[in-house]
């Protein structure tokens, strides 16, 4: 199938090679120009001429601009200055000027252009069509048209389409493109399948449960084309300082210009030369290029790992992080209970307790119950069953085998008048009566994530000062788990209600301890929350930063995070702050680069010692170097 976004691509590129030929034709008249010893006439002719094919775009910029009272930018320094130039009677430095200006142009839009191509990446999971199976034939249609429940065939090399679940079929699939990682994914009947993932070698039959819109390519994609939406306050700073620079430049350089020639008589055309260069090197182009660029890059480079940022207001967001605040269950933990302790009564097994907990909760699809039957691992024997009855808040009673089986918590047991021993354990206790004796209690409780450890870890080098825990489970059940990771503290018992009212307090207490050390911390100190159930959604909303777990997470939990985990790779939260960290660096160095050889170069050129050539490296030059340095924020390490 052809494409019209590949069509307008192949027309963008044509249209980007003619536009380069007047500015080659230019720059070979000034190799020529430079080569040759021209009469004055002549070489006048050839500069302008080299000058206004490689110029024109910049002077048309400049024209409009003024056209619609929108003066004071790069293109209006960059006219002036070269005119002037050309008025004093320095030709090749005035084209000079414009043809360095154009090559770091060109530099600059190949920086632009790998930044997007590495987040652009992501555009080529959407899928250009699905093979619809129905009524025992095989349609090409748009995804878009694609029903929840309807059943779709992908061929070995092709994209899944739709998020849905593998009813035939078994293959690895590639799902680099969504999570970062580079090795295969097996996949067999039963099994999940995300949309974008690339199928390389079974032919797969998917019965689909997502329309295209909800996808997770369509997430995906929607959050990445968003993304520039959001800008960092630095990029923001760095527009509105460029809108005030500009006139400031301009009027330091008409009154360089004017004011010593006419208080001290010297010649002036030396200080309106002072003046040109003054307007050559204060071109911003190096801060309004290189700041949001690196941002750029830094969404980009994060993206190549997997994580996705929704803004570069996120990503500096990032770097300021203070507190880290944890949801407990399928975050910390992994969210799926198991038997952890099976505690059988004298003259009972191990196997019989699980044994006859496993048949008693056959008929329930609760977590417990459905663990109770993983940890039994044998087929229930139904014929064994009789007279279920549930007890509201308590319990089961079922016959096994003939013999009244009460399980369930302790209250079961007493109204059944059981004695029994109460335990504390970090779980959930389920206490089992047989034929009225206790016959042993089996603790259940959800395991710690094995990397959560080394997570906590690596957010402390990272320079994350709390981390705490929220969580709605008991308070026995927190402490085990908080104490387990060294955590800073935790809030257990808490309803989601609960939960957005103890991250303010967090937040509030932040604020309270910096109004006591007396220093503006507000911006400064950053709170983020990681979660990934729908419960979590008003949480991540009220946070500095949320941060979702999209490989497992909920829909509610994606859309209301600010960062998105194509994988539940918790140690990537903390390479996420790194990332962050290191791009803030990179806009650092560029602002501190920049405005450092500006500043040396404008006073050289206002005393005299300067010339138009170190003007043309303060401006271009300085841009260049500043524009290499933020693709550094590409690499993710």
């Amino acid at each position: 199938m052809s494409s019209g976004h590949g069509d307008a691509s192949e027309l963008n590129v044509i249209k980007h090679n003619l536009s380069m030929l007047p500015k080659l034709a230019g720059a070979i008249l000034f190799l020529i120009g430079l080569a040759v010893d021209f009469a004055a006439i002549p070489r006048l002719l050839v500069f302008l001429s080299a000058y206004l094919l490689v110029g024109y775009e910049v002077l048309i910029h400049a024209g409009k601009n003024i056209i619609k009272a929108k003066v004071f930018d790069e293109n209006l320094l960059m006219g002036v200055a070269t005119v002037g130039a050309f008025l004093i009677g320095e030709y090749p430095e005035a084209v000079a000027v414009m043809l360095f200006y154009q090559i770091g142009e060109a530099f600059q839009d190949a920086a632009v252009d790998r930044s997007r191509r590495s987040i652009s990446a992501l555009m080529d999971i959407r899928p250009d069509f699905a093979n619809l199976l129905q009524e025992g034939r095989i349609d090409q249609v748009d995804p878009s048209a694609v029903a929840p429940g309807q059943i779709i065939i992908v061929r070995p090399g092709e994209r899944i389409p739709l998020d849905g679940v593998i009813t035939e079929g078994r293959s690895s699939l590639d799902t680099s493109a969504l999570t970062g990682e580079s090795l295969p994914l097996d996949v067999s009947p039963g099994d999940s399948v995300l949309s974008g993932s690339v199928n390389n070698n079974g032919l797969l039959t998917i019965e689909t449960n997502q329309a295209y819109a909800d996808s997770t390519v369509a997430r995906i994609l929607e959050m990445t084309q968003n993304a520039h939406r959001n800008k960092a306050p630095m990029e923001n700073f760095i527009t509105r300082f460029a809108r005030y620079y500009t006139p400031v430049v301009l009027a330091l350089a008409l009154a360089l210009a004017i004011l010593p020639p006419l208080v001290t008589g010297t010649d002036w055309s030396d200080w309106i030369g002072r003046a040109l260069i003054f307007l050559v090197v204060s071109c911003p182009c190096a801060l309004v290029i290189s700041v949001p660029l690196s941002f750029f890059a830094g969404i980009g480079g994060a993206s190549r790992s997997g994580i996705l940022v929704k803004g570069g207001n996120y990503l500096e967001a990032l770097s300021k992080v203070d507190t880290v605040v944890f949801d407990k269950t399928g975050t910390l933990t992994h969210g799926v209970f198991t038997v952890t302790d099976v505690a059988p009564a004298d003259g009972w097994t191990r196997e019989q307790i699980l044994d006859i907990a496993a048949h008693a909760e056959s008929s329930s699809n609760h977590p417990i119950a459905v663990s109770l039957r993983n940890a039994h691992g044998i087929e229930i024997d139904r014929d064994r069953i009789a007279a279920y009855e549930e007890v509201a808040g308590q319990g089961v009673f079922v016959l096994i085998d003939d013999k009244p089986v009460l399980i369930g918590n302790g209250k079961l047991m007493e109204n059944a008048n059981i004695p029994y021993s109460v335990q504390k354990a970090s779980g959930t206790v389920i206490y089992l009566g047989i034929d009225g004796v206790y016959a042993g209690h089996i603790v259940i409780s959800d395991e710690l994530r094995p990397e959560a450890k080394r997570t906590i870890g690596e957010l402390r080098q990272a320079g994350v000062r709390r981390i705490m825990m929220l969580t709605g489970d008991n308070h026995g059940i927190a402490n085990k788990i908080a104490t387990a990771l060294s955590l800073d503290g935790f809030f257990a018992e808490q309803l989601p209600h609960q939960k957005v009212e103890r991250l303010e307090d967090l937040i509030e207490a932040d604020l309270i301890e910096a109004n006591r050390a007396r220093t503006n911390t507000k911006g400064s100190r950053k709170l983020a929350f990681v979660g990934d159930g729908i419960n979590d959604a008003p949480v991540l909303a009220r946070s500095d930063i949320g941060i979702a777990l999209g490989g497992v997470g909920s829909d509610a939990a994606i859309e209301a995070a600010d960062v998105v985990l194509m994988t539940d790779e918790l140690p990537k939260i903390a390479q996420a702050i790194r990332i962050s960290k290191r791009t803030m660096r990179i806009v650092w160095q560029n602002i501190i680069f920049a405005l450092g050889v500006k500043s040396v170069i404008l006073v050289l050129g206002a005393v005299g010692i300067a010339s138009m050539w170190m003007a043309v490296f303060g401006d271009v030059g300085v841009t260049l170097i500043a524009t290499i340095n933020a693709l550094r924020a590409l690499r993710a390490k």
